[in-house]
Parts: C-alpha cells; structure tokens; sequence
C-alpha cells in the first residue's frame, strides 16, 4: 500500500474515532477538572518544598527562633494536604472519566465495526478470512483505548504542564527558561519526525500480525485436512518461514522505537547536566537560594517526564493507528450489496418469481455464468434445478437470496425487483437450506429457532420431528441445550442438515430454496426427509437444486442448466422423452450407479 494511502487511512481513521469519542463530551470535561486539579497541586507543590527547604537553611543558623520548627511543621502538613488532598482526588476524578468515556466508546465502535461488517456481501466473506477480520474488529477498538489514554492522561497532561512550568522557569531565571523551551520544541519535533518514519515500519508489522493470525485461523479450521493430507509437517515449515518474517518485522519496529528511547536518552541526560551547571553558576553569588535548586529540579523532572511521555505517546498513537487502519479500509469499502433508498418492505402473496434476461459474472466481466437467462414461475410450483457441475445451478438460487447482485436484467418476486426491496424483507420470505449447512457454536435448540427468534419450544420440537432429527437430539443427554461445536463439527454431516432443514420448516416462508438439501443424509434419512419435504412444499414456491434425480422427479417442472442457460424444460415424464437428452442421460446413469452399488467389490 503507498504511503499516500496509508497517511490517508490514518486521518480516516482518525475522523470515525472522533465521530463517536465527541458523543461523550462531558467525560472529556470531568477529566479535565480532575487534571487541572492534580496538576495545580503538582505545580504548587515545589514551591512549598522550596520554602521548606530555605526554612530548614535559615534553621541552621537561627535555631534559637521558638517559632521557626512550628512554622516547618506546618509547611510540612501543607504539602501533605497538597499532596493526597488535590493530586490524589485529581487523579481518581481524571481515571474514573477517562474509564467512563473510553469503555463507552470503544463499545459504540466494536458495534459499529460488527454491524458494517455484517452487511458486507457473500462475497465479502469468501474472499477474507475469519480469523484476520476477528482481529481486524479487535484492534480497531483497542486502538482506541491506546490514543484515549495517549490523548487524555499523557498528552493532554503534558500540555497543561508544560506552558505553566516554563512560564515559571521564565519567571525565576530567563536563560534557564530558555533553554527548556529551546530543548522541548526540538525534542517534540523530533519524535513526531521519528514517529511518521516509523509508521511505514508499523503498518508493515501490522499487516504480517494479520497475515499470521489468518494462516493460524486458516489451518485450525482445516485441521483434518492437515491429518488426513500428511499436511502437519509442511504447514509447520511454512508457518516457520511466516513466523521469521513476522519476527524480523517486529524486531525491525520494537529497535526503531529502542534507538529513539536512546537519543531521546542521551538528550534528557545533557539537559540536566546543563541545567544543574548553570543553576549553580547563579547559586554562587546568590542569584539562586537551595530551596530555587528543589524547585528546579523538581520542574526539571515533570518536563522531561513529560516531554518523553510526548514521544512515547505519539509513537504509541501511531502504532495504534497501523493496526487500525487494517479495520478501517473494510469500514471505508462501500458495501457491495445495498438496500435502495426507498427502502420497500417484499410484499409476498404468491411467490412467483421471475428471471428478466440475467446475465450473471463472478468478476467483472471474466468468468460469467449465467447468459440471458429467463425463467418464470407461478404460485405453488415447484421447479427443479439439474444439469453438469458449473452451469450455474447454485448460482441461481443466490441470485434469488440477492447474495450476489446481477451483472444486468432483473429478479423479480410477485412482481417487486428484489433490488429495490431490503434485503432483510427478503430474506425473511425465503426459507434457504445450503449445500454446506453450518451451524452456529449455540445449542440445537438456538440452531433451530434461528429462522424465527419467537417461536416457542413446542413449535421448535415440532418443526424438529417433521426434519427427523427430533430422534437424534433425543439421545444427546443434553437434548435439545447441546452445544454443537464450532460450526456444528460435533454432528455428523446429515445431522447438520438435518437441522438446518428444521430450521427452514420452522420458518414457515412462503419461498422454500433447496441446494442440494438432502447430499448429506443416508438413503433411510433421505426417505424420512423427502416426506416431511413433499409437505413442508405444499403452498409454496420451491426452487430446488439437486443432484440425486430421484429427489425432484416429482417436481411440478424441472430444467436442465447447462452453460448458464436452460437447455431442456418439462417434468419427469417429458424429459425422459427427449432421445439423447441430458436429463434422460444424466438418469440412466444414476440408475445404472445404484443398481452397481449393490454389487460388493473384493480385494
């Protein structure tokens, strides 16, 4: 990525943190009392060790004075009560604000990055991984917490510090009040120099972070493909190599930062020493008293301190701001599918969808699968969807969802363009059961109730005994409160879809769309599965996509898809008059692998 886009992304991120942090202003108010407060007493404070101090001298020599130890004493409870009075009550004042304001922000964020996260597209999430977006999300809000706490207790405390005490400095000696100004400009100048040098370094150190935690989430999740392809020892070598580069750029940032420590180091060890010589030189013919050397050692240790904690604030600040910007670039990607403004509610009374010419490609213009395709249906029907792997079969059925949005030509259901209806109105008429059924790492009973939130546990239960999986998670000591695993690995691959056909009836949508949804199940399940099916159809549109023939020879019409286009149409019965025709092929041949299933092959 440039650094142009990178000096970009900073000042964007930097635009959305504030756009939620300025929400809560009047905790940014409480904190400043609360610092004002601690730094009056801090500033006040080395005055009364310099009186203590010339009281404690002049003692030596006018100990006969009755009144001068009550006067000592005094001032000693003086900077006591300074001390826990305003500096501590300052300090809890300032913490508690800065706690209130930071963790109230940082949940706006973590909830603003998941909902724009979210409405990301299909594709969104099979071009990313997991794991890295995880992260991504994490490290927005944490950077956050990291520039609160830099901005407000570090930053905004030097500030407040630092004008006042060179102006005190000023006031006591002009030239020593020179050179901490001289020092203090070149010394912030300085680190904010380093600081953006630094930055290229951070991002690219950042952007391996990511890289290993999506190789770490990526093989995880396929760990049985690791075991099962003899993958283990050569995904351990190649996460080594990812781990040096990793390594290298991290050393490559945390030596940067250590050879800024040091210069600044070096710098903070010459101002003292100057200082010191100087005050010392004024000390001697009496310019300065002992109690001024308290004082100005005292304001000589705030202003270092604090001037360091400026560098190390804007080099936190910054990379914080590389490991942000990762999560910014999603939240400043436009959502590739979106609701039209007039956002209309689908108003379903038929189900009767209908392909408008659609042409349909995966990227740009390359590697299109759909042609000018049309295709309409009526209330109730049924239609089934077969042809060769690649002819867009699947392709059809995430079109209707509006997972994807067609190159050109238009879908329509009763009438309504899907695209200018909410997406969540859509997809609330539409009962979807995938290939792959994945289930969230929640119990079954959540599992199921997914499709519809309200629904009681007697209506769950139900809808699980039309799906026959009432029988398995009978036998699970937990039942129905199982945790399934992290997408459902617990339950076998029927099991899975099984639920995820439950779930689908419980959601009662007048739009049913199958995908394949009985690949998973046995010849017994696929029976029980079928019947529940053939009523859970009833009423309603059904699109249904399937490679056992056997499933949608009953189908009100079936179409053959090959290349995107449809190619041959009719039921069971008039595709099997087609001599030569690809359904008629495509069920001889499945005939023929039943009947030679029941042959036994011996070694």
């Amino acid at each position: 990525m440039p650094s142009t886009e990178r000096k970009s992304l900073t000042k964007e991120t930097l635009k959305i943190y504030w756009q939620y942090a300025r929400v809560y202003w009047r905790w940014l108010i409480v904190c400043a009392i609360g610092m004002i407060t601690l730094i009056s007493c801090d500033l006040i404070l080395p005055f009364i060790y310099k009186k203590l101090f010339d009281l404690l001298t002049f003692y030596m020599s006018h100990k006969s004075d009755p009144h001068m130890m009550e006067t000592i004493h005094s001032t000693i409870w003086t900077i006591v009560g300074v001390g826990i009075v305003g500096s501590w009550t300052g300090w809890r004042i300032c913490m508690y604000a800065v706690s209130n304001f930071e963790s109230r922000v940082m949940a706006d964020l973590s909830n603003y990055c998941f909902e724009y996260l979210h409405k990301h597209s299909y594709k969104f999430f099979t071009d990313n991984f997991a794991g890295s977006l995880v992260k991504r999300v994490n490290r927005f809000s944490a950077g956050f917490e990291i520039i609160g706490d830099q901005c407000t207790i570090q930053l905004g405390q030097v500030i407040l510090r630092i004008i006042p005490i060179i102006v005190i400095l000023f006031w006591r000696n002009t030239k020593l009040g020179s050179v901490f100004i001289v020092w203090t400009i070149t010394f912030t100048i300085f680190n904010i120099v380093w600081s953006k040098f630094k930055l290229k370094i951070d991002l690219y150190r950042a952007e391996m972070d990511t890289k290993v935690t999506a190789r770490l989430s990526d093989t995880i999740s396929n760990n049985i493909n690791l075991k099962l392809f003899a993958g283990v020892d050569r995904e351990i070598d190649d996460f080594k190599v990812l781990i040096e580069e990793h390594r290298r750029a991290r050393y490559k940032s945390w030596i940067t930062g250590e050879w800024s420590m040091s210069i600044q180091g070096f710098a903070v060890r010459i101002l003292e020493g100057v200082v010191i010589w100087k005050a010392t030189d004024y000390w001697l013919p009496g310019y300065l008293t002992v109690g001024d050397f308290i004082l100005l050692r005292s304001y000589l240790y705030q202003l270092v301190d604090r001037v360091q904690e400026v560098g190390q604030s804007i080099r936190k600040i910054y990379e914080s701001m590389a490991d942000a910007n990762e999560m910014t670039e999603i939240l400043l990607t436009p959502h590739e599918i979106q609701d039209a403004p007039s956002e209309e509610l689908l108003n379903v009374t038929e189900g009767k969808i209908t392909f408008q010419n659609v042409s349909f490609c995966y990227s740009g213009n390359t590697n299109c699968v759909l042609n000018n395709f049309n295709l309409q249906t009526t209330h109730g029907e049924r239609i089934g969807v077969v042809g060769p792997s690649g002819g867009g079969k699947s392709t059809i059925l995430k079109l209707v969802a509006r997972l994807y949005d067609v190159t050109s030509g238009n879908i329509f259901i009763d009438d309504q363009d899907i695209t200018q209806v909410t997406q969540s109105s859509l997809h609330r008429n539409i009962a979807y059961v995938p290939q792959e059924s994945i289930l969230f790492h929640r119990t079954l009973m959540e599992n199921i109730r997914y499709s519809r939130p309200h629904a009681t546990n007697e209506e769950v239960i139900h809808a699980s005994r039309l799906a026959h999986c009432h029988e398995f998670i009978s036998k699970f000591p937990l039942g129905y409160n199982t945790l399934v695993g992290e997408r459902g690995i617990k339950l076998s691959g029927g099991e899975r879809q099984r639920v995820a056909i439950a779930r689908a009836i419980l959601m009662d949508a007048p739009i049913l769309i199958l995908d394949e949804a009985t690949s998973s199940l046995d010849s017994e399940s696929e029976m029980y599965i079928q019947d529940s099916l053939s009523k859970l159809m009833i009423g309603r549109t059904v699109i249904a996509v399937a490679h056992r023939l056997s499933t949608i020879r009953k189908m009100d019409r079936i179409i053959v898809i090959k290349d995107g286009e449809i190619i041959e149409e009719g039921n069971h019965n008039i595709l099997m008059e087609i001599e030569n025709g690809v359904y008629q092929k495509l069920w001889n041949l499945q005939s023929l692998d039943e009947e030679h299933s029941h042959i036994e092959y011996l070694p």
